[in-house]
């Protein structure tokens, strides 16, 4: 929900995280421009630039094997998903929305890693547009607290 109260966050401090982002390349303009205010946000909060692996995928179906892959190699704090699903004429929508989702939670679950979920799913591209800012700096700053939280917890 845009502009809903989201409480206090407790440590965004990113000095020393390294971090993971998958996009997904289906509605690029849209998926960038989360990448762009995502990976600013990340650096705002101390990621060094050298420690945020960015990479990109065909959609939004092939983040979370992405994900998993970058998982595996256990030398990241914590991954961002990033991609944008706006729903068309038939029931793909859903399909796509529901798996991608899925596979997000089963990547973050099975490797004890956060992921930071911002796979837009909207009725529109204005929707979307509407979206970026907030949704791409939104997962730098989940990102950086959950893993901050994990060393905690650890």
């Amino acid at each position: 929900m845009q502009a809903a109260d989201k409480g206090q966050a407790v440590n965004l401090n990113g000095q020393d995280l390294r971090i993971g982002i998958v996009q997904a390349r289906f509605n690029d303009a849209l998926t960038s421009a989360l990448a762009t205010h995502c990976i600013d946000e990340l650096q705002a909060l101390g990621v060094n630039a050298s420690d945020i692996h960015h990479i990109t995928v065909p959609g939004a179906l092939e983040v979370p094997v992405a994900l998993h892959a970058l998982a595996e190699r256990e030398d990241f704090d914590a991954l961002v998903a990033l991609g944008c699903i706006i729903r068309g004429e038939t029931y793909h929508f859903e399909l796509v929305a529901n798996e991608s989702g899925a596979g997000v939670t089963r990547v973050s679950l099975d490797f004890q890693v956060p992921v930071a979920n911002a796979i837009l799913t909207v009725e529109t591209e204005e929707q979307a547009w509407a979206r970026v800012d907030e949704k791409g700096r939104d997962a730098a700053r989940v990102a950086v607290e959950m893993a901050n939280l994990l060393d905690t917890l650890r």
